[in-house]
């Protein structure tokens, strides 16, 4: 049995998931939070933030992030993507700025227009 706090919304409720009962899921208190416990014990996934270069806007640095969730094991590979990155103002909020990180099918985008 493992214990979570879920995340889904704002109660953080304390969910126990039965592993040998096909990850049955109690102390949720709406159905997203029995798919979260079950999701994160089975194919724990999380929407990565960070920042890449910019020239030429107001700041050096732009905010971006996943537009989905990555699999948490390639989470460090999906920044190790933005290192090299270095975007060139002007930016506009959506703008892919890394497509399908790593075949998940899911891009960085920027977060700020720049």
């Amino acid at each position: 049995m493992k214990e979570l706090i879920c995340i889904v919304c704002p109660k953080g409720c304390h969910l126990q998931v039965d592993e040998a009962h096909d990850y049955a899921v109690t102390g949720n208190s709406c159905p997203r939070g029995a798919e979260y416990g079950k999701a994160e014990l089975t194919h724990p996934t999380r929407v990565v933030t960070s920042t890449v270069r910019c020239e030429g806007g107001a700041y050096p640095r732009c905010p971006v992030k996943t537009n989905g969730p990555i699999p948490k094991g390639e989470i460090f590979a999906a920044m190790a993507l933005l290192d090299d990155i270095t975007l060139t103002a002007p930016v506009r909020v959506g703008q892919v700025v890394v497509e399908n990180v790593r075949g998940t099918g899911v891009d960085f985008v920027a977060t700020r227009n720049m």
